[in-house]
């Protein structure tokens, strides 16, 4: 069974709102708000709207960034959108990629060592704040000194976590840790530090989910496996709508195609793509932005079956 989770931009009140009751209506499972500050909505505050309008729907960041955010804050703004959701939250972490945001915090950003390091410190004490324990950290990459999160208590046991990461060493500790890993297939961020080079060539795949595999060794239950699609289209001619991604990728047609980062086709190649995808990779759940909307909701029920 595929599922698919929708990824928004809250530009006005309205429109997001609205948004938030279709996609709950048309069967979405996941409503997620990235976070970039300074340029996109505060995803805690959005996402909270979203349910005040919603009820089954769920609600989390894709992804909050690590780097930046202090675990006791973000532990309060998960506990309370679960709280205020009705136990609905997911919280989605990544170690943050752009620059300018660690500086806009009076901060550089680390190396790719520091922020996995910084990652996973920022990670594993805001599940033990979730959980109820009091945390003190104290390290290069981050100091917490007997904090506990008393109030408010989420709603769920446990709030699901997916880790948004292609680093090796994340991949590792996702595979250990997470409940969803979710993969985007990007690389290197580039000088605007937002674009990045892709990793999407069957190899360069294998690779990484060889990385969450070794992680999760030794588990009774592997992560489950999302792909972040970064191009969805329905069309009768993929070749064309491919093109000038093709181009800025340096990727052939059938090499985007066959990775579980692009849905491009006609409305049976999509099925289709989505089962493949499944039995090739393991990818089950797939993550995609607002703009896909009007052409994957008349899809789901024909996808839920894949």
């Amino acid at each position: 069974m595929a599922v698919f989770s929708l990824q928004a931009r809250p530009d006005n009140a309205e429109d997001f709102l609205r948004l938030a009751r279709a996609a709950e209506a048309a069967g979405f499972d996941t409503l997620h708000c990235a976070d970039h500050p300074g340029v996109i909505a505060d995803p805690f505050l959005a996402l909270a709207a979203a349910a005040a309008v919603t009820s089954t729907i769920r609600l989390g960041p894709y992804v909050a960034n690590a780097g930046i955010r202090e675990p006791m804050p973000l532990a309060v703004a998960v506990a309370s959108l679960d709280l205020i959701s009705g136990g609905r939250a997911r919280l989605g972490l990544g170690a943050g990629h752009t620059p300018a945001e660690w500086r806009a915090v009076g901060r550089e950003r680390p190396d790719v060592a520091g922020r996995a390091r910084r990652f996973r410190a920022v990670a594993e004490a805001v599940r033990d704040l979730l959980a109820g324990a009091e945390v003190t950290v104290d390290s290069p990459d981050l100091t917490v000194h007997a904090a506990r999160l008393a109030a408010p208590r989420p709603v769920q046991e446990r709030v699901p976590l997916i880790v948004g990461t292609n680093n090796s060493t994340l991949l590792r500790w996702a595979g250990a840790h997470a409940d969803v890993i979710g993969l985007s297939g990007l690389g290197r961020t580039l000088p605007d530090g937002y674009a990045h080079q892709v990793r999407w060539r069957e190899q360069e795949i294998e690779a990484q989910l060889a990385l969450v595999a070794e992680g999760a060794a030794d588990r009774a239950e592997p992560p489950a496996r999302e792909a972040l699609v970064q191009l969805f289209a329905v069309t009768d001619d993929a070749e064309a709508a491919l093109a000038d991604f093709a181009r800025d990728t340096g990727l052939t047609t059938a090499e985007l195609l066959a990775s579980p980062y692009v849905l491009v086709g006609t409305e049976d190649e999509i099925v289709t793509a989505v089962g493949r995808h499944r039995r090739r990779w393991g990818v089950t759940r797939f993550v995609v932005r607002a703009d896909a909307f009007d052409q994957l909701a008349p899809l789901l029920p024909r996808l839920a079956e894949r």
